[in-house]
């Protein structure tokens, strides 16, 4: 009991501080265009790398004009919230997924997808299926589990 106060004391003190209530949900968005990310949310930081346009991206925090946000192999960055676009994309995790014209393995093979390829997310499907399109108008459905922005 001692625990969960203490812990719950602490989120009231963070979000005390400023942090919005949306820091604690976590949302995937995709990057507009190339843009530099930070170590810290200000553009005098150290700037790491530049992420590619069309990236997927998970927010874990949410601050005035600034998201720290979480990339496919698991590191954190602070990135301008202007870089950000509601559009979802999902890059493919595995080494080849298929994409298939239905959301059925015995469905014909519209197309495969290599590691790290970009697809806009159209929409879910049932049975851990989702609806993709390829950027040269390509579309089909892959099984979730082998793509990362969800």
């Amino acid at each position: 009991m001692l625990r969960r106060f203490a812990l719950t004391g602490c989120l009231a003190a963070l979000l005390g501080a400023g942090f919005s209530g949306s820091a604690a949900a976590l949302e995937f968005l995709s990057v507009s265009e190339a843009a530099p990310l930070y170590d810290a949310p200000s553009s005098q930081a150290k700037a790491l790398f530049v992420i590619a346009a069309g990236t997927p991206v998970e927010r874990v925090v949410s601050l005035e004009g600034w998201s720290k946000v979480r990339d496919s192999s698991g590191g954190l960055a602070w990135i301008e919230k202007k870089y950000l676009s509601e559009k979802r994309n999902v890059m493919v995790r595995a080494e080849r997924a298929e994409v298939h014209a239905g959301a059925d393995e015995k469905s014909p093979l519209v197309f495969a997808a290599e590691r790290d390829v970009l697809l806009e997310l159209v929409e879910t499907a049932p049975g851990g299926w989702i609806k993709v399109k390829h950027r040269d108008g390509q579309g089909g459905y892959v099984k979730a589990a082998q793509v990362w922005g969800l």
